[in-house]
């Protein structure tokens, strides 16, 4: 079975209630973590978005097992890979052996906000890959320039470099982000249980961990556990490309209007109070090939949610 960690949801949450919600998991039993980093929240609802690298920085301060990584971060147009390469650099730092960068070629929804042009898919990958290779480069320590197609980096160098860096896991969802996440990273990161994604990241030379994301609700009965994940996060019943080009909450908002909380049990999330629901998705994911799965808990219950897994799922794990 795959190892368990837990989804520290920056779109609902405010940065203390990140880092105290780290330290949760990490008495719980949960042994690593994901945090995601937007912008902006996917809706109003959900309310939140602090700078992630503020709370890695807590979470670092006041956790002592707990691995954490980027779920992912885009490294190409609202932030200059130069400058994830050394916030990157500075968490290792913080919490040697327990940081991953988790990285993704982003989403319209927060990558915009400068006046930049979204590109298309083809090139975000292009830039993503390129991004990678500036990381790389900085993380060798020393002076380092790059004249790039998308990137320029002239003569800079990270002091606080620790040795060795952290790994590199990119995320894909279509089998070219697949490919590329084999090519260019040290493991895999996807939120859908699909045998095609991780064979194709193998097949590219991929040889590391493959971490999948597991979005459910526990709520004391099923129907309770509809309606909260409809209110706080109908973005996951969106299909299609509408994720990745949809440009503030309200778009996701005005999308959410043409669905009910149907469409998100229709998902297949694991909705309620039944552990085996909820163990039977983290099989999916296992069966699919993933060896890590973490678990984003919607809405705000996380306590019984805690208390749930801690004593239904996790022991039959």
């Amino acid at each position: 079975m795959a190892e368990i960690g837990y989804s520290l949801s920056s779109e609902e949450w405010g940065a203390k209630d990140l880092v105290a919600l780290a330290q949760r998991a990490e008495e719980v039993g949960f042994t690593y973590a994901g945090i995601s980093d937007h912008f902006h929240p996917w809706t109003t609802t959900q309310g939140n978005s602090p700078f992630v690298w503020a709370v890695i920085g807590g979470i670092a301060a006041t956790t002592t097992r707990l691995r954490l990584g980027t779920g992912v971060t885009c490294p190409t147009i609202r932030i200059h890979p130069a400058i994830i390469a050394q916030a990157a650099a500075t968490a290792e730092s913080m919490m040697p052996g327990r940081f991953f960068l988790g990285v993704g070629s982003g989403e319209n929804l927060n990558e915009h906000i400068l006046g930049d042009r979204w590109p298309e898919s083809d090139v975000r990958q292009e830039m993503l890959e390129e991004a990678v290779e500036v990381i790389r480069l900085l993380w060798q320590g020393g002076m380092q320039s790059h004249h790039g197609k998308h990137y320029t980096v002239e003569n800079a160098c990270i002091f606080s470099l620790p040795s060795p860096p952290p790994p590199i896991y990119v995320a894909a969802a279509g089998p070219k982000a697949a490919k590329l996440a084999g090519r260019i990273g040290d493991g895999l990161i996807a939120v859908a249980p699909q045998d095609e994604t991780v064979k194709n990241y193998r097949e590219a030379g991929g040889s590391g961990p493959t971490y999948g994301h597991l979005t459910v609700c526990w709520a004391e009965s099923e129907d309770d556990a509809k309606k909260t994940a409809f209110e706080h996060w109908p973005n996951t019943a969106i299909t299609g490309e509408l994720a990745q080009e949809l440009p503030t909450p309200r778009h996701f908002e005005q999308a959410a209007k043409m669905l009910t909380a149907d469409d998100l049990a229709d998902k297949g999330l694991p909705l309620g109070p039944d552990p085996q629901r909820h163990i039977d998705g983290i099989k999916q994911f296992a069966e699919s090939g993933f060896d890590h799965v973490y678990i984003h808990q919607i809405g705000p219950d996380q306590q019984g949610f805690f208390d749930f897994y801690q004593r239904q799922v996790l022991p039959r794990l």
